[in-house]
């Protein structure tokens, strides 16, 4: 089946990552691919795999994140029957399967320190051993590994291991965000748009209104471009007029007037600790009688917050993100934003 999100765009940014890319194929050396969820991880490793010589071979694919840490390390090395309890027979791993091809290890920052280690091990030596085996087996892999982690800080606060990141960095390839890649939001709405349309059987394609593509191009995009191709499907198949440009577009699918309101939601932080935020009505009015501009009180409270937070975890940004009830890329995302450093 033909990939949903092929590599499509024309900036500078994207077209520089595929080049990397290209050129780091043929060589036989693992490969860290960074960037945000939605940016392509995979599509990346795909092509590594299918531009070298291991291209017949197989391309295994692995997401460290989707299994307890208690199987990570019978997955990917294999096991002998009886090696612990629910092993009835002998299982190769992952590494085994890949033998001459390509090994995807994706969400790599989520493995535990013991199977870095072993990890390790299969990238120096070549030879991996089965859980209940003292015996090795030779494997010939290529690594290609991905991740949204900043692994060179988690290297530093002792979460990951720096001599397994020191052999599988030969070469890092970055994927840019999407809100960054100028000019490719237009192309890819247009792609998924016409791909969907045909799905549909329509008759013709009367593209996005104006309106509708300055939306796009001023969403900041947190999803990338599996959230875009998201939105432009569900847009599509929501429009029912063909013949006229699809004039709306929907960005959070759980928007509703319906929508059941939680309480206690809204939360401030305390420490290592949030509770829910409360406020009166007198200084909420209060609050609102010394806003200006909407848009730039709200940016300033959230540096503010963001600015505490950080100072009260001196800059452990996984702890700050954790407090805030935050992922690590949108704590990432709010310290560029604000142009915080930490000197301040």
């Amino acid at each position: 089946m033909e990939r949903e999100n092929q590599f499509i765009g024309q900036s500078g940014a994207f077209l520089d990552a595929v080049e990397r890319t290209s050129r780091a194929a043929p060589m036989r050396r693992p490969v860290l691919v960074i960037g945000e969820r939605g940016t392509g991880k995979e599509l990346i490793a795909e092509r590594l795999h299918r531009l070298s010589d291991r291209w017949g071979e197989p391309l295994v694919t692995m997401n460290c994140a989707a299994l307890p840490e208690t199987l990570i390390e019978a997955e990917l090395f294999g096991h002998e029957a009886g090696a612990f309890t629910g092993a009835t027979k002998v299982r190769a791993g992952r590494f085994e399967e890949a033998d001459k091809g390509t090994l995807f290890l994706d969400e790599l920052g989520t493995l535990s320190m013991a199977a870095q280690e072993r990890l390790l091990r299969a990238v120096e030596y070549g030879e991996v051993t089965r859980i209940g085996s003292s015996r090795p087996v030779n494997v010939d892999v290529r690594i290609v590994a991905a991740t949204n982690e900043d692994l060179p800080l988690m290297a530093q606060e002792g979460a990951f291991r720096a001599d397994l990141l020191d052999r599988l960095s030969f070469e890092v390839i970055t994927l840019p965000p999407l809100r960054v890649r100028e000019g490719d939001i237009g192309v890819l709405t247009d792609y998924f748009g016409r791909r969907m349309a045909a799905e549909l059987r329509w008759e013709g394609w009367p593209g996005f209104s104006d309106h509708v593509h300055q939306q796009m191009e001023d969403h900041p995009w947190p999803g990338n471009v599996r959230e875009l191709r998201n939105v432009v499907e569900r847009a599509v198949y929501r429009w029912d007029d063909w013949n006229a440009p699809i004039g709306h577009v929907q960005f959070d699918p759980f928007d509703s007037p319906w929508k059941p309101k939680g309480e206690g939601k809204t939360k401030q932080v305390t420490g290592q600790k949030t509770v829910a935020a409360s406020s009166t009505p007198q200084n909420l009015a209060a609050d609102i009688d010394r806003v200006d501009d909407l848009r730039s009180a709200v940016d300033d409270h959230e540096k503010r917050i963001v600015e505490h937070a950080l100072g009260k975890h001196r800059w452990n940004q996984r702890q700050t993100a954790k407090a805030l009830g935050l992922s690590y890329d949108q704590l990432r995302h709010c310290i560029k934003k604000h142009a915080l450093t930490a000197d301040e």
